[in-house]
């Protein structure tokens, strides 16, 4: 048997969830509330009436229960993602009136984090203080932000209380014990930091002081308690309490128990004076008062430095874009443990990124005379010599920031293992043996907040959290851009946080805003691309003409006009110099920032027909890919005539599961390359169309909506410039098909006349037969079959003559649609009966679930709900299969329909709750109209009323908004079952 999926989630921070170490997409802020409280009450039920108390207090909307139970089907489908339809779920079970959420408690972070404080509790009061203090770390680290951020509710809302006044009691107890282990030192900055948090916490007030004291700075200890004592008279008009008073009186009379217990030294012995021995060096520089985040990562590099006792030296490799903060980041871990190089630290500037890189033997020299070496060698091989020499004896920390390779550190790298280098660079230092290689990435949302909040405040940010959120996100969580922007916004406090998110928000401008005096993020990312070869800083600029998340081996080749061998090695090259990401095999990325930059390289250089030759040879690649998709999952269908032939063989896509994988991995980048040309010259515009039709068909997703509409309207423009009829009679077809994917009936109607009446009307073309087609769909819909039956008659005949069987089989479907709506039932029904014998004989899935589709509804207003409903799960099964979520929820709402009238009241409910989820997921009315419905009537028979009147008062207003015949029958079920007059929709 297979090992179970192991299921993980956080609260203590943003809510998340992995499986098998996979993120889940837990969904919208109310359903990760819905999750939260499921998991807080650690496996004990929760009844449906607390889980909407705890998500919408006081003012829960007309509809709750309903959506509480769509959260909760999402939730499930996330959860068990293989769980097979109708088999009871696993984790997230009914119980009673209400849910649970069965995990094992090690599967959420809080559990283990109470665990881990009560396995300290038990060490320190055993007498194992090292030990309590490391689980007591442990436990603190879990802590990945605010707990809970985001999630709304009073249940939320009481829980990110109670798990931050943990948190703060957790730090207290850790700190008392970092003192009782004498980390006193360690310990100063976060006592600052949470005293400055928690001004009023007396507790936290006496450890700084402790702390202070044994740092040798009695002053400013004696400081913390006259400013505390000041701060509780002005805020409470209290004494401090007898804790922080006595801690004042002890170090007042320098109470030699404050002190640690020291091991006294060896007595003097006497000696024959000698030379005076140079102090030992301490060059690091300082480190900065507001470092934020990386806890892992600091706590990870700490140790391996700490364990430098091995066989060999450890190098330790910092590698990451400028501006990521490798230098803050390494300065702040080495002095973290400096304590334990007691020898000294050196630190070196080997300028690596920029026009004159430091020569290795004037650094030994330096380093040389740093250990008290008066006279140097003259050759490099001696220095080094003579370097590891006196290193040989002594443990040291050697730091040496921005290297520009390996070759110029390998001098600089002891021979002991009592010593530990740490190296910074934008490259990776691969060629060191035996390197600890880290890779130091921009931050997470939740540091990046916490960096830009340490430099402008907290309540500046606490009162426009959207806006501060905008800001480190339009600087790509890069902390160099991320500190130059609080510290612009620090330096004028007239400005609020969102004026600096508006300036920010402009891509063209916003490298210039991101600079303050001598830092600017633009010249820290131009220190690298300077470094670059004519070829690579070529294939920079080349590869941000299309703004895609990232972009394949393929479309790298096809955008650089190279192999894809030669096209690997110079994006490789780029991810060594870092200025390319790379996070799985093949596939590249920008940082935005460096995307930005390229793109004004491109401007700067103004090889405009460089650039569109590289869309071009891109958007010939896709085309020609996207063909071979769809004759993978549709072999026997006959697409559009192109416009513009393409020429490359595109990628060979020879399953239908590979070719849907591939369309569900590169949408991305499809609609970043139409972006990119729409707006440009003829050669581009032509098989950018081409391209938007073939992708209509393939991907029925309305969640693109937006984005599509408004390349065609930029499609359209430019191509009315050109007088482009050929072009224009396509984005009307494609503007079409939008429209009624986003159910807006009547406008894809106007746009499907108008491409047809853009043809030659004696054009025998499949772009014909397909706008004839969806245009009797659309009237259809309308209730207008009188109007459908010709254009369904004429893409027929079309389909007939250009030989395309599957179009023949779909618009056989089709018409049987319209032959019901005339009352036709019999016509209608061998009409649909013989569309899916075609699909069946052609083994074309897509089809064949379609005219199934088609059959299920037919035979369900034939009052043959029994075959109806076998039909329709057949459909069902194969769109699932397909992955075609959209026609899966329109199924499901008809399956559910069929189950009714058969008189399967329950199985219709639960078949028209999925069919609703997944209306929302897809954000589909139409779909959601059908499912409430459904839903509706299944839950009047059930004898629910008031939920199955709220769903059909929801779906009657959708279909009034959306113009479709379904409103009259709701209308009429609702007056059957309420009194009231049924009020006018919304507009």
């Amino acid at each position: 048997m297979p090992p179970a999926p192991a299921l993980r989630f956080q609260v203590l921070g943003p809510v998340r969830a992995w499986l098998d170490d996979k993120p889940l997409a837990l969904g919208s802020p109310q359903q990760q509330a819905v999750l939260t409280m499921l998991l807080l009450h650690a496996g004990r039920p929760v009844t449906t009436q607390d889980l909407v108390d705890g998500l919408w207090g006081e003012r829960p909307p007309t509809q709750a229960v309903a959506a509480l139970r769509t959260y909760v089907s999402r939730l499930r489908t996330v959860i068990e993602p293989r769980r097979e339809v109708r088999r009871p779920a696993e984790f997230l079970v009914s119980v009673a009136d209400g849910y649970a959420l069965h995990i094992p408690g090690e599967a959420l972070d809080v559990t283990v984090f109470e665990q881990l404080a009560a396995e300290a509790a038990t060490a320190r009061n055993a007498g194992n203080l090292d030990n309590a203090h490391h689980l007591l770390l442990r436990s603190l680290a879990l802590f990945a932000g605010r707990p809970l951020t985001g999630v709304p509710g009073p249940y939320a809302d009481a829980q990110r209380l109670r798990l931050a006044e943990r948190q703060v009691a957790v730090a207290e107890e850790r700190c008392a014990l970092a003192l009782d282990v004498g980390l006193h030192a360690d310990v100063v900055g976060e006592l600052n930091s949470l005293t400055a948090e928690h001004p009023l916490r007396e507790r936290l007030r006496e450890l700084l002081m402790l702390a202070l004291y044994r740092c040798g700075r009695q002053a400013e200890a004696l400081g913390v308690y006259t400013d505390t004592r000041k701060l509780l008279i002005d805020e409470l008009g209290v004494e401090p309490g007898a804790g922080l008073s006595t801690m004042h009186s002890r170090i007042l009379a320098a109470d030699p128990a404050l002190t640690l217990p020291t091991v006294p030294a060896p007595p003097a012995v006497a000696r024959e004076e000698e030379p005076a021995t140079p102090p030992a060096p301490a060059q690091l520089p300082a480190d900065v008062s507001d470092f934020s985040g990386r806890t892992e990562m600091v706590a990870d590099l700490s140790a391996v430095l700490m364990n430098a006792t091995g066989q060999a030296v450890v190098v330790t490799s910092l590698a990451g874009i400028g501006g990521v903060g490798k230098t803050t980041l390494a300065v702040h871990v080495a002095h973290r443990v400096r304590a334990e190089f007691p020898d000294g630290q050196l630190y070196v500037d080997l300028r690596g990124a920029g026009a004159s890189p430091a020569d290795p033997a004037v650094v030994l020299g330096d380093f040389l005379h740093s250990l008290g070496v008066t006279d140097n060698p003259d050759s490099l091989e001696q220095r080094a010599a003579l370097y590891r020499s006196l290193l040989a004896s002594r443990r040291m920390l050697i730091l040496l920031d921005n290297a520009q390779d390996a070759e110029q550190i390998r001098p600089l790298i002891p021979g002991v293992s009592s010593c530990a280098v740490l190296a910074t660079s934008r490259s990776r230092l691969a060629g060191i043996p035996g390197a600890h290689l880290v890779d130091v990435e921009e931050l997470t949302e939740e540091e990046a907040l916490a960096l830009f909040s340490a430099i402008v405040g907290e309540q500046r940010v606490a009162a426009e959290p959207e806006a501060a959120m905008a800001v480190v996100t339009a600087c790509g969580f890069l902390p160099l851009a991320v500190r130059i922007a609080a510290a612009r916004l620090a330096s004028r406090p007239r400005w609020s946080v969102s004026d600096l998110a508006r300036r920010l928000a402009d891509q063209r401008r916003r490298l210039d805003e991101l600079q303050l005096g001598n830092l600017a993020v633009e010249t820290t990312i131009g220190l690298g691309y300077g470094q670059l070869s004519p070829a690579e800083a070529r294939a920079f600029r080349l590869l941000s003409v299309v703004d895609s998340p990232d972009l394949p081996l393929p479309a790298v080749s096809a955008l650089l006009g190279v192999s894809e061998t030669e096209a690997e090695n110079l994006a490789e090259a780029l991810v060594e110099a870092n200025m390319l990401e790379t996070f799985s095999a093949g596939r590249y990325r920008y940082h935005d920032l460096l995307r930005l930059y390229a793109q004004r390289q491109n401007e700067r250089v103004g090889d405009v027909e460089e650039q569109q030759a590289a869309v071009l040879r891109l958007l010939d690649l896709l085309l020609a890919t996207v063909r071979n998709a769809a004759q993978a999952i549709e072999p026997d269908d006959q697409l559009p005539e192109p416009l513009n032939v393409p020429g490359s063989a595109g990628i060979a896509l020879i399953t239908n599961a590979f070719a849907r994988e591939w369309l569900r991995t590169e949408t991305a980048l499809l609609l970043s390359a139409v972006e990119a040309a729409v707006q440009g010259p003829g050669p581009l515009l032509r098989p950018a169309v081409d391209l938007l039709i073939i992708l209509g068909s393939l991907v029925e997703d309305p969640t693109h909506g937006a984005r599509v509409r408004r390349m065609l309207e930029a499609a359209e423009q430019n191509a009315g410039r050109y007088g482009d009829s050929a072009a224009l009679a396509r984005i009307h077809f494609a503007f079409g098909t939008l429209r009624s994917i986003t159910n807006d009936f009547q406008g894809a109607a106007q746009s499907l006349r108008t491409s047809l009446g853009l043809q030659d009307a004696n054009d025998m073309t499949v772009l014909r037969s397909m706008a004839a087609n969806d245009l009797g769909i659309v009237l259809s819909l309308a209730n207008r079959p009188a109007e459908a039956l010709p254009f369904f008659e004429q893409a027929l005949a079309i389909s007939r003559v250009v030989g395309a069987p599957i179009g023949e089989a779909r618009l056989l479907g089709n018409m049987a649609r319209a032959q019901l709506g005339l009352g036709m039932v019999e016509t209608a029904v061998r009409s649909v009966t013989e569309a899916v014998a075609t699909a069946r004989a052609s083994k074309n899935g897509p089809c064949l679930a379609d005219t199934l589709y088609q059959l299920g509804v037919v035979l369900s207003s034939a009052d043959d709900p029994a075959t109806a409903a076998e039909h329709l799960r057949e459909s069902h099964r194969l769109y699932r299969s397909q992955q075609n979520r959209l026609r899966e929820g329109y199924t499901l709402a008809r399956l559910s329909s069929a189950l009714l009238v058969a008189g399967q009241q329950a199985e219709a409910a639960e078949a028209a709750e999925e069919s609703l989820a997944i209306g929302l997921e897809m954000d589909s009315a139409y779909c959601q109209g059908l499912a409430d419905a459904a839903l509706g009537e299944a839950l009047l028979a059930l004898a629910q009323p008031a939920r199955g009147l709220a769903c059909l008062r929801e779906a009657h207003a959708i279909f009034i908004r959306l113009g479709v015949p379904e409103a009259s029958p709701v209308a009429n079920l609702i007056s059957q079952q309420h009194t009231e007059p049924l009020s006018p929709p919304a507009p």
